[in-house]
């Protein structure tokens, strides 16, 4: 079993990591910003319509390729600033257990995240069962 799809789309650059602290009656609480939020919904509403009929239960390689318009830039270059390909990987597989790929995404025991400036913009992804 294998699962490949593109979304287009222009991918969030907001990540996981810009979730805020704040306390309430003297403990912390963590909450999540408009603006990622907003990059959550956005990218569970298009995984949904590409999850797996049954969601995987064995080890996993996961592909994923970030491509960010191209402005200035040459079609398929490398992006080399942020948000860093970690980031950007965790808040994607947070999104992508909660609609139901996968039961935990400690399957995932392999990774390729890459990132491109390019001429069509989304995200490519990839699994394949180990």
């Amino acid at each position: 079993m294998m699962t490949e799809f593109f979304m287009p789309m222009i991918p969030p650059t907001v990540t996981h990591q810009e979730k805020k602290i704040h306390v309430v009656n003297g403990k912390p609480v963590t909450y999540e910003p408009p603006e990622l939020r907003d990059a959550r919904a956005k990218l569970m509403s298009r995984l949904v319509r590409n999850r797996p009929e049954q969601p995987y239960t064995t080890g996993l390689r996961l592909t994923v390729k970030w491509l960010f318009p191209r402005g200035k830039h040459k079609d398929g270059e490398y992006r080399i600033t942020k948000p860093d390909t970690d980031n950007l990987n965790k808040l994607l597989k947070d999104c992508m257990t909660e609609v139901g790929f996968w039961k935990d995404d400690a399957l995932v025991a392999s990774e390729i995240c890459e990132k491109f400036w390019a001429e069509t913009s989304g995200i490519y992804v990839r699994i394949e069962k180990l």
